[in-house]
């Protein structure tokens, strides 16, 4: 059986609305997917790192609660589990305030078995962050090796803009790597300065991957392939909360990817009636989640979503 590997951060998110918290959840960019992946039943390894500490025990529990194993989960004793404050404005769009105390040594786990047609995901500042590199690309040269699809998302935060002509290389390389890159249009503003999605995968993005998934928010999805591309629109709705909307979308895409027994090769001439029903599966996760507090779908949501196939 296919299954999905990812490598991420995983932090305690807690949500204000009007200077006041709201909640308190476990997040990360690829962690936040995982979960929803995990209430869908699907074959999961992830990757991270927690402190031994309180909040290390928290959201390691909560892994176990909605199947994502922790065998590769390095536990550091030295330093403390990450936390991020997010500030939900009138549009409950979040800003993002992060409190990090890592060790030197860092993701000290094995290789993953990793086999044909699995789905290797990454992305975020961890993806490019100079202190793991090296392990990162041990990962994606492991993957590419094996032959698994690799799947990129940037989520490249405002708070990184001044480090953007560093990291660029990094993402370049990371963009060469992919076998589908995803992003959104707030991603490729702070990492181009440009919001136009056709000029970025013209100028940026078409050398390096020929598949490329641009969502813009509340307005549309842009799905780029070598040959042709194609606007999706999204449903309109009154969102609670932003915050995972985009991890969603990405563990949507994913569980279509498995769900249509798409592999990597057959990524390469899908044709848009599959790309579509994808697509629809990205849609329709980050909408449950919009629809609520929450960083994942909801185990209801996940139920009745698993029996429609």
């Amino acid at each position: 059986m296919r299954k999905v590997i990812g490598v991420g951060e995983t932090i305690l998110d807690i949500l204000f609305k009007n200077d006041q918290p709201q909640a308190a959840m476990p997040g990360g960019s690829v962690f936040n997917g995982f979960v929803s992946l995990g209430r869908l039943d699907v074959p999961l390894v992830f990757i991270s790192e927690l402190g031994n500490d309180k909040v290390g025990n928290f959201i390691s529990e909560f892994m176990k609660e909605n199947h994502i194993p922790t065998d590769y989960v390095d536990r550091f004793p030295d330093g403390k589990s990450p936390v991020s404050l997010a500030f939900l404005d009138d549009n409950n769009n979040a800003d993002y305030i992060f409190y990090k105390d890592y060790p030197n040594q860092r993701l000290e786990v094995p290789l993953p078995h990793i086999e044909e047609d699995d789905i290797f995901i990454l992305g975020s500042y961890y993806a490019l962050n100079p202190a793991l590199r090296e392990r990162i690309v041990e990962l994606l040269d492991y993957a590419r090796e094996r032959k698994a699809i690799i799947y990129y998302d940037p989520n490249f935060r405002s708070a990184h803009k001044d480090e953007v002509v560093r990291l660029r290389p990094t993402i370049l390389e990371n963009f060469e790597y992919a076998d589908i890159i995803r992003g959104s249009d707030e991603d490729f503003f702070n990492m181009f300065g440009d919001k136009d999605v056709d000029k970025v995968y013209k100028e940026q993005v078409r050398f390096y991957c020929k598949r490329f998934i641009a969502t813009r928010g509340a307005e549309s999805i842009v799905l780029y392939t070598d040959t042709w591309n194609e606007t999706f629109g999204v449903p309109a709705i009154s969102p609670v909360s932003t915050v995972g909307a985009g991890d969603n979308f990405n563990a949507g895409i994913i569980y279509g990817l498995l769900k249509y027994n798409i592999g990597r090769e057959e990524l390469l001439t899908l044709s848009k009636e599959k790309w579509e029903a994808v697509i629809r599966c990205g849609i329709e996760l980050a909408t449950d989640v919009c629809l609520s507090c929450s960083n994942y779908i909801s185990k209801e949501f996940a139920s009745a979503y698993s029996k429609r196939f």
